[in-house]
């Protein structure tokens, strides 16, 4: 397909969408809810893959001292690293799997 004939399509595509004829396939996607966990979890859970604080901290993209608060209990993980907490937890050799870490 050449430029012109690309440019065409997409085109004809944008105007079937506006008149509430989508072309395209429409794919509904579900989130698993961000799971929360306590200290103690967290504490296990970097025990599983065998890291230290700062190095559990550096895949992470947090802070040595977050770490600490989390697993004392005085912040808990937000956001996306509740979501590889999760990851990590249902597999601990999640980090080695996709080259997160090397042993």
């Amino acid at each position: 397909m050449n430029v012109y004939e690309s440019i065409t399509k997409g085109l004809q595509e944008a105007i079937e969408y506006t008149e509430g004829k989508p072309t395209g396939r429409t794919v509904v996607l579900t989130n698993a809810e961000l799971p929360t966990f306590s200290a103690e979890e967290i504490k296990e859970i970097r025990h599983s893959t065998h890291l230290t604080q700062s190095n559990f901290a550096f895949v992470l993209g947090v802070s040595p001292r977050t770490v600490e608060a989390w697993e004392i209990g005085v912040n808990s993980p937000a956001g996306s690293a509740r979501r590889i907490l999760s990851f990590i937890k249902q597999d601990p050799d999640f980090l080695e799997k996709y080259n997160l870490v090397s042993t």
